[in-house]
């Protein structure tokens, strides 16, 4: 069997990177082609016209494509997650110094931003803050953190970058802000275009985040590829192993990055501000065997938060909407 599996270059895209990489796919008699795909939308597109067999993608995506919501309907399975957490708010040093919060906690940020919010909203000057497309947990993140503050997302300019522009895009001056997936928040602060001031697991603590997507009709011939996304998973996991990870994401085919910034969101120990001390953020990304299962539960959170971002009536989803996840094929196989 050979696949084309799709992937936005990404720390959490790790365990299907291994897959590949580490040989365990060609133990399963699975010839893989990796495909880095420039953006989600691309990404999605793809995966529904048939020029991709699976990929790497946003939970809220794969359920908004299972529903004809975004781009070309494709029925779609997800039988494995691929991570939990790994989001971070990063703002420009500007913006960072403009919302001279009381302390760094999340309270206090979201005040301080959400007043800024609005006072520019109302100057007609609303701030520009990049989410990675608009069917994700970054959006969800983005209008939590502004509600949490007293403010909305429609008080802001929500614009999509792909994850890999976004640091190029915040220090052009393009946006004031993004929500984006290790390691690129890392890396912003690296270039000293940016201060992490927010991170994902701790506005929305494991909300459901990326999902292997196939389309349905792999249903039945997935369980090789799934054995070995266990292993490689189980591989990622090992604390032990985190260098050589960092190394294999790092290279030019994959992320192109220095592999010491992504072993600090692997590590869980990350710099806030150019120049900063390091800090434990332990639960900031979780890669593992025990993180593959998705749960069908989750599907209710991701329809809670299109209700709330405008995206969807909750009353007129669909009971194919239950379909997507599927974690009976991953316990099986």
């Amino acid at each position: 069997m050979r696949l084309q599996l799709g992937y936005v270059p990404l720390t959490d895209a790790a365990a299907l990177i291994a897959a590949v990489e580490r040989g365990f796919t060609a133990e399963e008699g699975i010839a893989v082609d990796l495909v880095a795909e420039p953006s989600w939308a691309t990404l999605r597109d793809h995966l529904a016209l048939g020029l991709l067999d699976g990929a790497h993608m946003l939970a809220p995506l794969a359920l908004a494509c299972h529903l004809g919501l975004s781009g070309p309907q494709a029925r779609l399975i997800a039988p494995a997650a691929l991570a939990r957490n790994g989001n971070a708010v990063t703002l420009s040093l500007p913006l960072w110094r403009a919302l001279d919060a009381a302390s760094d906690a999340l309270a206090d940020v979201a005040r301080a931003l959400a007043r800024i919010a609005e006072t520019r909203a109302a100057a007609g000057a609303p701030l520009t803050l990049a989410t990675v497309h608009p069917y994700s947990s970054h959006t969800y993140q983005w209008r939590r953190l502004l509600a949490l503050g007293g403010s909305r997302l429609d008080a802001v300019r929500l614009v999509v970058v792909p994850p890999p522009r976004t640091v190029e895009a915040l220090e052009r001056g393009l946006i004031d802000g993004f929500c984006v997936g290790a390691p690129w928040n890392t890396v912003a602060v690296e270039a000293g275009v940016g201060r992490i001031a927010a991170l994902g697991a701790v506005i929305a603590p494991d909300c459901p985040e990326k999902v292997l997507a196939l389309p349905a009709e792999m249903e039945d011939r997935a369980a090789p590829l799934l054995r070995a996304l266990k292993r490689a998973a189980r591989w990622c996991g090992e604390p032990g192993n985190h260098e050589e990870l960092a190394a294999l994401l790092g290279a030019p085919r994959h992320l192109g990055l220095d592999p010491a910034l992504i072993l600090r969101g692997l590590a869980g120990s990350l710099r806030l501000a150019p120049g900063g001390s390091l800090v434990e953020a332990g639960e900031y990304l979780a890669l593992g065997e025990a993180e593959l299962t998705p749960d069908p539960s989750a599907l209710g959170w991701l329809v809670e938060e299109m209700t709330a971002a405008g995206q969807i009536d909750a009353a007129a989803v669909p009971v194919e909407a239950a379909g997507l996840y599927k974690p009976d094929l991953l316990a099986v196989a």
